[in-house]
């Protein structure tokens, strides 16, 4: 029994989604997860805990630091609780899906756990949807399919003002391996570089520094930016990537023409195991991205391609829609009655005990419309009801 206050407080970051959030969320999660398997993509449920060995191996390792660690009392082993579900989709694709056809689509829909508050995200505890593509043979293809229908399914969710902010978060450090630099001075520069901070790289670099500023002042437009970095004189590595730019936004630019794109390469921040191109999702209507996604090595010989969307935000950001029509079903009404009612379309919400009024008890149960006489009858409008 809670009888103090202090007993039913939540840590930092966690909450309850009460009606009719929780409601709305479970929603736009299937109209999600719906877009996803008209192009091809399959579910799968990893579980919530593995063993800390398994859960922060390869990839995982990227995201140790938000995850929550515990001792199972069954095994006595350590086991983790996942703060991203894409390691554990990569530990399934090297695993129990290692005979399926490539490339793998697939897709989840679970809650994670992370240990900090991220920037602007202020939940530690939230709902991701998203989806792998794992093992393409064309690598700017797969990039672009993912991006487009990240961008798809929010369009198709009533989201208007999107933008898709691509990234190459390896371009830097390639820069800084082909100088030669030493370890500790590339970690101190890539800070800097997410920072946006021209004059401490200046500062390190001298002179020698033109590409690494050259990539914060290339961002912007997609196309202006891809001009732009035309003249850093990429070599190697970074000149790669660069042409894996180009192609993936120009793929994405043939499908969607009217998609705000943005390019931003000297972004590194949030994309912890992201080797290739990577990508945000952003609205003006949103105070966070709305979900992150991009290219990473799924395992020792494949790679892979993906996105996460946030729930939290989206059910934030996404109008609930109409309340659904409730009717209230007087105390002692036939179960066949309800059966009926039901089986037409009608919520319905059984009187427990004898009422007094039984329009009153309707709209106190903020059920629109209630039965009466084998007639149904309005008790209140159904946005009235929403608002009491």
């Amino acid at each position: 029994m809670i009888d103090n206050p202090e007993h039913a407080l939540l840590p930092a970051g966690l909450a309850d989604l009460l009606p009719p959030y929780a409601a709305h969320e479970e929603e736009l999660a299937m109209r999600l997860c719906g877009c996803f398997a008209s192009a091809g993509y399959e579910l799968v449920k990893p579980p919530l805990l593995e063993f800390e060995t398994s859960l922060l191996k390869g990839i995982g390792a990227d995201v140790a630091g938000e995850t929550f660690r515990l001792m199972d009392p069954v095994s006595h082993r350590m086991i983790a609780v996942r703060a991203d579900v894409t390691p554990q989709i990569a530990r399934l694709a090297w695993r129990q899906l290692n005979r399926a056809p490539r490339p793998l689509r697939v897709m989840y829909n679970g809650e994670v756990l992370r240990a900090t508050v991220d920037g602007t995200r202020q939940k530690r505890g939230f709902r991701t949807v998203g989806v792998e593509l794992i093992g393409s043979a064309d690598a700017a293809m797969a990039d672009a399919e993912v991006i487009l229908l990240a961008a798809e399914s929010l369009l198709d969710l009533g989201i208007k003002d999107l933008t898709i902010d691509i990234n190459v978060p390896s371009m830097a450090k390639s820069i800084c391996n082909t100088l030669e630099l030493a370890p500790g001075k590339i970690v101190v520069l890539l800070q800097a570089l997410s920072r946006k901070d021209r004059s401490a790289i200046e500062k390190i670099m001298g002179s020698d520094g033109s590409q690494l500023l050259g990539l914060i002042s290339s961002g912007g437009n997609a196309e202006a930016c891809l001009d732009k970095m035309e003249n850093l004189g990429l070599s190697d590595d970074a000149a790669l990537l660069n042409t894996r730019l180009r192609e993936v936004v120009a793929l994405v630019r043939a499908a969607q023409p009217t998609l705000n794109l943005t390019v931003d390469p000297a972004e590194t921040r949030g994309f912890e195991y992201h080797l290739g191109v990577s990508f945000a999702i952003f609205s003006s209507s949103a105070p966070s991205e709305l979900g992150m996604g991009g290219r990473y090595q799924s395992s020792e010989e494949e790679v892979a391609t993906g996105f996460s969307l946030f729930m939290d935000v989206l059910t934030d950001l996404v109008p609930i829609g109409r309340p659904e029509s409730r009717l209230y079903l007087p105390f002692g009404s036939p179960a066949a009655t309800s059966k009926e009612l039901r089986d037409s379309g009608w919520v319905v919400i059984h009187g427990l005990v004898p009422e007094k009024e039984i329009k009153s008890e309707a709209r106190r149960l903020r059920c629109s419309h209630f039965w009466l006489e084998g007639e149904v009858h309005q008790s209140a409008k159904t946005q009235d009801v929403g608002n009491e």
